[in-house]
C-alpha cells in the first residue's frame, strides 16, 4: 500500500510529464469550510485550479512591487555582474509554471483516497518524518544564507507557493506549507540575526578605523567597510521583506486556523522568534497575537502560549518589555491555574512563579490567594507547582533574609525555625483545609531539605518556653508525622495521584538514608513526646503512627534498648488512659510492630502485652461479675466496664487473645442483654465486637492445621449462636447496636459462605453455613428500614448537622455494600437483588455506583436471573403503587413517571450486545405481557385490567428488540388480548403506547419523516441490492457488537438518509392503491381480524404518513413471504409455542442499520 507521500510524489511525477490535469473534487473529511481568516482578500479555492495560479501570479507581482531597486557597489562588480547575468538567465532555468500548478492538482487528486498526509499518517515511517522535514528547511537556508538567499527567484517562489498552499482549504496543503513557512520564518530569523550581529561588528570596525591618525587611517579600508555596510543593509532589508511576507501572507491568517495543530504551530513558532531576536518581535504588536490565543479553546495550544511566555518571562533582561503586555492578560493568566487541564494549569502556575521572581510587585495579593487552595488539588503536579509559587512567595523572603550569608548558613536553626513558623501560621489562619500531610506533599519537591529538618520540629514541640497553642502543637504534631511519612514511604497522602510507577535507585536510597536518619533521631525522643502529650488524644494518636516509619532493627544494632523500654511504658499509659477508638487501635497497631518474632526484643515487647493484657482481663472479670450478680449498675461502673471492653476488643483485633478465654464470659453478658434488656449498650457493643475476632481466630488456628471434627464442631456451634444472638440484636431500640450487628452478621455469613472451601480447604466444609429464609427476611427488611429512607438535604455541608449526616450516609452505604456482597457471593437468594435495584434510580445519588456495580456483577454471574430479576423490581414497585392509589390514573403519577426512569435505566445496563441480550429481552417482555394481563376485569366490564399500565413499563425495552422480534410480540399480545372484552373505538391507552413501541415503523420515523406517495403494484427500489452471501456477512458483521458503541457512521445523518421509506429494501405493492388501504379495505382471515375487530390493537394516526396500524399490518404480511423463517420459542409456557408465528432472519440492509441504531443510539453513559 502506497503511503500518502508517495502518492503524492507520484502525482506530481505524472503531471510533470503531461501537460495538463483535471481539477477533482474533494472529500467531506479533507477540507475545512470554515477556516478562511476575515481580511484574507487572496484566498486560494482547492476546488478551482485557476484560482490557484491567478493568487500565484499576484503574490509575485506584489513580491516584485514591494522589492526595493538593486544598486550594484563599485567593489563588488564581479559578484555583481554575475548576479545579473544569473538574473538575466532567470528565464531560461525556471521551470513552466503550469508544471508546478499542474503537480499541486495531481498531488490534491491523488489525496482524496485517503484522509491522512506525511504530517499525520500512522506509523513508525511517519514518526520522524515533521523532524527531518523541519530540519530540511532550516537546512536549505542555511546553505542558501550567503547566495541564493538574496536571489529575487528561488526565495520569491517559493514564499508565493507556502503564502498560496497555506490558504487552501484542503487540510493537508495547509498544514504542511503552515509549518513549512513558520521554520521558514524562524530560519530567516537566525539569518537576520547573525546579519545584525555583522552589521554591529562593521560599525565598530568602521568606528576604530575613522579614529585612526591620519597617518594611520587606511581609506581603502574605511570604503570596504562601507561597502560592506550597505550590502549588509540590503541583505537586511531583503529579509526583513520576506519575513513581512510570511508573517502577514501566512501567520496572520493562520494563528486562528480551524485546525488546532497549526494554531500550535504558529504561536510556538512567534514565541521562538521572540526569544531569539527580541530587538523586532518583542513588540506589543507581536505579544498581542499570544495574549489573545490564552483564550484557545484546545489544550495544545494554550500550553504552547504558555510555553512561550515561560521563555520570555525567564529572562529577566526581557521583562521590562512586557509591562503592558503583563497588565492587559495578567488576569488572564492567573485564571488559568483554575484550567480544567491539568497540565495546562501546571504550566500557568510555573509561569506565574517567573513572573514573581523577576517582575516584583506586579502579582498582588489578591492574585496570590487565588492560587493558594491548588496546594490542596488531587493533582500532585498541580499541587507542587502551586507548591513551589507558596515557597517563593511566603517562605523564601522571610528565610532569606534570616540566613545571613551564603548557602552554608541555610540550614541555620533560626531560619528553620522561621519556615514552620510560617507554615503553621498559613495552614491555620488560611482554613483552606484540614490536613497538613496535603500541604507537606505540595511542598515536598521544593522545601524538602527544610520539612526533613526533625531536629527544629521536635525541639518545638519539646520546648518548655514555647507559645504555641493546642492547635498549633496538634497543627506541627501532624507535619512532623506527614513528613516522616513522606520521607520513609514516598507515597502521597490518600485521594492524591502521582502517576509514577515507581522509585529509581538513587530515589530508593535517599529514602533509606532518611529512614535511618528519622529512626536515630526519635527513638530517643518519641517516649519524651508521648509523656508530654500523652493526655490529648488528637496529638497522640499519630505519635504512636510515628512507628511503622521506623527502621525497628536499630533498636537492636544501636544498642537502643532502654528506650524500648520507656516506649513500652508510655505505650501502657496511654492504652490505660484512653479509651478513643483511633488511640487505641494505634496502640495496638504499634505493639504489633514490636511483636515481630524476627526482633532480638521480641520477648521484652510480648512481656509488655502480656501484662497489658493480664491487667486488663482481671479488670473485666472483676466488672463482669458485679453486673451479673447486682440489677442495678451505676454509671461509673458502667463506663469502666465498657471501657475495658473497648480496650479489650481493640486489642483483639491486632493481636491473638484466645489463650485469655474471654467468649464465654462475653457470651454471657450478650445473653443476659437479649433475655433482660438491662445490659447498657455502650457495653454491648464491644462485647459483640470481642465474640466475633474470637471466632475468627479460632477459624485462623483451625485454617492453619487439619483440625479435628470436635474443633469444627465446637466453632460450628458458636459461630450459629452468636448469628442469633446478633439476629436478635436487628430489632434493638438502639442504632448502633442494630448496625454493628448487621455489619458483623453480614461479615461473618460471608466468611463461613461456600467461598471458603476454595483452594484446597475442603476440610473446612462443615463449617459452610447457609442463613435460614427467617434471617434472609430480616436481613432484607433492615435494609428496607434502616438504609433506604429518604435523607434530609443537606445545607453547605459547613455545619455539625450536615457533617453528621454525611457519617450517617457513610454508614448506611456501608450496611448496603455488606448487603450486596451476600447476594453476589450466594448467601443470599439472589431474588433478594430487587428489594435493592428497585431503589435504584430514586437513591441513585446516594448508593447509584453500589446498585450499579451490584447489578454489574449479577449479570455476569447469570444473565438470565438478572433479567428475571430486574422484572420483578418492576413489579414489586407497580404493585405498591397499585395497591396504594388504585388503576385509575395511574400513569399520571409521579412516582409512575419515576417507575418509568428506572425502566429506562435497567434497558441501558443490557448494553449495544443486541444479539447476545436478543432472547432475555423477550422473554422479559413476554413475561410482562402476561403479568399486565394477570388479573382481569369482572366479566361484562370494559375497564381495562389493573396491571395494564405495566405496559407502559415495558415499552423501555422496546428498542432492545429485533424487527422480527417485536412482530411476534404483537401476534402474542393480540391472542392474549382475545379474552378480554374492549369497547369497540376505544383503544386502551397502554396498548397503544406498548404497540407503537414495538413498530417498526417508530425508529424509521425519524429518518423518513415524509412518506412519498406510491402507485400501484410499482416496487420501491434502493440502493443496489447485494447477493445473498454479502448480506449474511454483512449482518454477521454488523451485529458483533462490543461494550463500546460502533463507529460513528452507524449513527450518521448521511446513513440515514440513504434508508428506503419504512425500511425495505424492495417490497410488492398489493393491487390496491396505499391510500385505500390506509382507509381500511377488506382484509382475508386473521389480518383482518387483528386490526379492525372490536379487540384490535389500535395504534395512533401519523400525519405525515399512513396510520401506522395498517402500515404495521402490511409490513407483518411482507414478512411472511421471506424466503427463512426464525422461530422462537419459549420453553417455559406452552401459550407462546402455540402462536405459530415465524419471522424472516432475511432483512435488508437498512433494516440491519435500523438494528444498530436502536443501541448505538441510546445514550449508554446515563446509566
Amino acid at each position: 500500500i502506497s503511503s500518502p507521500l508517495q502518492r503524492a510524489v507520484g502525482g506530481t511525477k505524472r503531471a510533470l510529464s503531461t501537460s495538463s490535469s483535471s481539477s477533482a473534487s474533494l472529500p467531506f473529511d479533507d477540507r475545512d469550510s470554515s477556516h478562511t481568516s476575515e481580511g484574507n482578500s487572496d484566498s486560494l479555492s482547492a476546488d478551482e485550479g485557476s484560482d490557484f495560479e491567478d493568487s500565484f501570479n499576484r503574490s509575485m507581482r506584489k513580491r516584485a512591487a514591494k522589492r526595493p531597486p538593486k544598486t550594484t557597489p563599485v567593489a563588488k562588480h564581479p559578484k555583481k555582474g554575475s548576479r545579473v547575468v544569473h538574473r538575466h538567465s532567470r528565464k531560461q532555468s525556471e521551470p513552466p509554471a503550469n508544471d508546478l500548478f499542474s503537480a499541486v492538482k495531481a498531488a490534491k487528486s491523488d489525496m482524496q483516497d485517503s484522509g491522512d498526509y506525511p504530517l499525520t499518517a500512522p506509523g513508525p515511517s511517519w514518526k520522524k518524518f515533521q523532524g527531518s522535514f523541519c530540519e530540511f528547511v532550516r537546512t536549505l537556508v542555511c546553505q542558501c544564507q550567503y547566495s541564493l538567499l538574496y536571489d529575487g527567484f528561488p526565495m520569491d517562489n517559493l514564499i508565493s507557493l507556502l503564502t498560496g498552499l497555506s490558504d487552501s482549504q484542503v487540510r493537508a496543503f495547509r498544514h504542511t506549507s503552515t509549518l513549512a513557512a513558520m521554520k521558514l520564518m524562524t530560519s530567516l530569523v537566525r539569518v537576520a540575526l547573525q546579519l545584525s550581529l555583522h552589521q554591529d561588528n562593521n560599525q565598530r570596525q568602521y568606528e576604530a578605523e575613522r579614529n585612526k591618525g591620519p597617518g594611520q587611517r587606511a581609506p581603502e579600508r574605511l570604503e570596504s567597510l562601507l561597502e560592506k555596510r550597505k550590502e549588509l543593509q540590503e541583505h537586511q532589508e531583503e529579509i526583513e521583506g520576506m519575513m513581512n511576507a510570511l508573517f502577514r501572507g501566512v501567520f496572520v491568517h493562520r494563528y486562528r486556523d480551524v485546525l488546532p495543530e497549526i494554531r500550535a504551530i504558529c504561536i510556538e513558532e512567534i514565541g521562538c522568534w521572540m526569544q531569539s531576536y527580541s530587538t523586532s518581535f518583542l513588540t506589543d504588536s507581536y505579544l498581542k497575537y499570544i495574549g489573545w490565543t490564552l483564550h484557545d479553546k484546545h489544550r495544545e495550544v494554550r500550553l504552547k502560549c504558555l510555553t512561550a511566555l515561560k521563555g520570555l518571562y525567564g529572562n529577566r533582561d526581557l521583562t521590562t518589555r512586557l509591562e503592558l503586555f503583563t497588565s492587559r492578560f495578567k488576569d488572564r493568566m492567573v485564571s488559568m491555574v483554575m484550567d480544567r487541564e491539568y497540565d495546562v494549569a501546571v504550566e500557568a502556575v510555573r509561569l506565574l512563579i517567573l513572573i514573581l521572581k523577576n517582575m516584583e510587585g506586579v502579582l498582588t495579593d489578591t492574585d496570590c490567594e487565588s492560587i493558594y487552595p491548588v496546594v490542596y488539588a488531587s493533582n500532585r503536579a498541580l499541587a507542587s507547582a502551586a507548591g513551589e509559587f507558596l515557597y517563593w512567595k511566603l517562605f523564601y523572603p522571610e528565610c532569606e533574609m534570616r540566613m545571613m550569608g551564603g548557602r552554608e548558613r541555610r540550614q541555620s536553626p533560626g531560619a528553620q525555625r522561621t519556615f514552620f513558623q510560617l507554615l503553621l501560621s498559613f495552614f491555620v489562619e488560611s482554613e483552606l483545609h484540614d490536613h497538613a500531610a496535603y500541604l507537606v506533599d505540595s511542598l515536598w519537591d521544593c522545601a524538602g531539605a527544610q520539612l526533613k529538618d526533625w531536629e527544629s520540629l521536635t525541639s518545638l514541640l519539646l520546648e518548655k518556653d514555647q507559645n504555641l497553642g493546642d492547635v498549633q502543637e496538634s497543627t506541627l504534631i501532624e507535619i512532623l508525622v506527614s513528613s516522616a511519612r513522606q520521607a520513609s514511604e514516598g507515597h502521597p497522602p490518600v485521594g492524591r495521584v502521582t502517576g509514577r510507577k515507581g522509585l529509581t535507585s538513587k530515589e530508593r536510597k535517599t529514602q533509606a538514608d532518611d529512614r535511618v536518619k528519622l529512626t536515630e533521631h526519635l527513638i530517643p525522643l518519641l517516649p519524651q513526646l508521648l509523656a508530654k502529650f500523652s493526655a490529648d488524644a488528637e496529638k497522640v494518636t499519630p505519635l504512636l503512627q510515628l512507628l511503622s516509619c521506623f527502621d525497628l532493627h536499630i533498636y537492636c544494632t544501636g544498642r537502643l534498648e532502654k528506650h524500648l523500654e520507656l516506649l513500652l511504658k508510655q505505650l501502657q499509659e496511654v492504652v490505660v488512659k484512653h479509651t478513643e477508638p483511633a488511640v487505641l487501635e494505634a496502640g495496638a497497631h504499634a505493639l504489633y510492630l514490636l511483636c515481630n518474632p524476627e526482633f532480638t526484643f521480641f520477648s521484652r515487647a510480648d512481656f509488655a502485652r502480656s501484662q497489658l493484657v493480664d491487667l486488663l482481663t482481671d479488670r473485666f472479670q472483676q466488672e463482669l461479675e458485679e453486673l451479673l450478680q447486682s440489677s442495678f449498675l451505676d454509671e461509673d461502673e458502667v463506663y469502666n466496664l465498657a471501657a475495658t471492653l473497648k480496650r479489650l476488643s481493640a486489642f483483639y483485633n491486632a493481636h491473638d487473645l484466645t489463650r485469655w478465654e474471654l467468649y464465654e464470659p462475653c457470651c454471657q453478658l450478650l445473653q443476659k442483654a437479649v433475655d433482660t434488656g438491662e445490659v447498657p449498650h455502650q457495653v454491648i457493643l464491644p462485647a459483640l465486637t470481642l465474640v466475633y475476632f474470637s471466632i475468627l481466630w479460632t477459624l485462623t488456628h483451625i485454617s492453619k492445621s487439619d483440625a479435628s471434627q470436635k474443633q469444627l464442631s465446637s466453632l460450628r456451634e458458636r459461630m450459629v449462636a452468636f448469628c442469633e444472638l446478633c439476629q436478635s440484636c436487628l430489632s434493638d431500640v438502639d442504632t448502633e447496636i442494630r448496625e454493628q450487628a448487621f455489619v458483623l452478621l453480614s461479615d461473618l455469613l460471608l466468611i463461613f459462605s461456600p467461598q471458603m472451601i476454595v483452594g484446597g480447604r475442603d476440610f473446612l466444609r462443615p463449617l459452610v453455613f447457609f442463613p435460614e429464609a427467617t434471617l434472609q427476611s430480616e436481613l432484607a427488611s433492615f435494609l428496607m428500614d434502616h438504609v433506604f429512607i429518604q435523607p434530609g438535604d443537606l445545607g453547605s455541608g459547613d455545619s455539625q448537622e450536615d457533617h453528621l449526616q454525611i457519617e450517617r450516609l457513610h454508614q448506611r452505604r456501608r450496611l448496603l455494600a455488606g448487603f450486596c456482597k451476600l447476594l453476589l457471593y450466594g448467601v443470599l437468594e439472589m431474588d433478594a437483588a430487587s428489594d435493592v435495584f428497585k431503589h435504584y434510580n430514586k437513591f441513585y445519588n446516594d448508593y447509584g455506583d453500589i446498585i450499579k456495580e451490584t447489578l454489574t456483577r449479577a449479570r455476569q454471574i447469570d444473565r438470565s436471573h438478572c433479567s428475571r430479576i430486574l422484572l420483578l423490581s418492576l413489579k414489586q414497585l407497580y404493585t405498591e403503587l397499585l395497591q396504594e392509589h388504585g388503576p385509575q390514573g395511574l400513569n399520571e403519577l409521579p412516582a409512575f413517571i419515576e417507575m418509568r426512569d428506572l425502566a429506562r435505566r435497567f434497558a441501558l445496563s443490557f448494553g449495544p450486545q443486541q444479539l447476545q441480550n436478543r432472547d432475555l429481552v423477550v422473554i422479559l417482555h413476554k413475561e410482562g405481557i402476561k403479568f399486565s394481563l394477570s388479573e382481569l376485569p369482572p366479566a361484562g366490564s370494559s375497564d381495562q385490567p389493573p396491571n395494564l399500565a405495566f405496559l407502559e413499563l415495558l415499552s423501555e425495552f422496546s428498542p432492545r428488540l429485533f424487527h422480527q422480534d417485536k412482530q411476534l410480540l404483537l401476534s402474542y399480545l393480540e391472542k392474549c388480548l382475545k379474552h378480554i372484552s374492549q369497547a369497540p373505538g376505544h383503544p386502551w391507552g397502554p396498548v397503544t403506547t406498548y404497540c407503537h413501541s414495538l413498530s417498526p415503523v417508530e425508529n424509521t420515523a425519524e429518518t423518513s419523516p415524509q412518506v412519498l406517495p406510491r402507485s400501484k403494484k410499482r416496487r420501491v427500489e434502493g440502493p443496489a441490492k447485494p447477493n445473498r452471501e454479502e448480506i449474511s456477512s454483512s449482518q454477521e458483521e454488523s451485529l458483533q457488537l462490543n461494550s463500546i458503541p460502533p463507529t460513528p457512521t452507524l449513527t450518521s445523518t448521511a446513513v440515514k438518509s440513504r434508508q428506503p421509506p419504512w425500511g425495505l429494501e424492495e417490497m410488492e405493492e398489493e393491487d390496491d392503491s396505499e391510500l385505500d388501504f390506509a382507509q381500511g379495505q377488506p382484509l382475508a382471515g386473521t389480518q383482518r381480524s387483528r386490526f379492525l375487530g372490536p379487540q384490535s390493537i389500535q395504534t395512533p394516526h401519523n400525519p405525515s404518513g399512513p396510520d401506522l396500524g395498517n402500515q404495521l399490518m402490511r409490513l407483518d404480511l411482507m414478512e411472511e413471504d421471506e424466503e427463512k423463517e426464525l422461530e422462537i420459542q419459549d420453553e417455559s409456557s406452552e401459550e407462546w409455542q402455540d402462536t405459530g408465528m415465524q419471522a424472516s432472519t432475511y432483512s435488508s440492509p437498512s433494516e440491519r442499520r435500523l438494528d444498530l441504531l436502536d443501541s448505538t443510539e441510546l445514550d449508554i453513559e446515563d446509566f
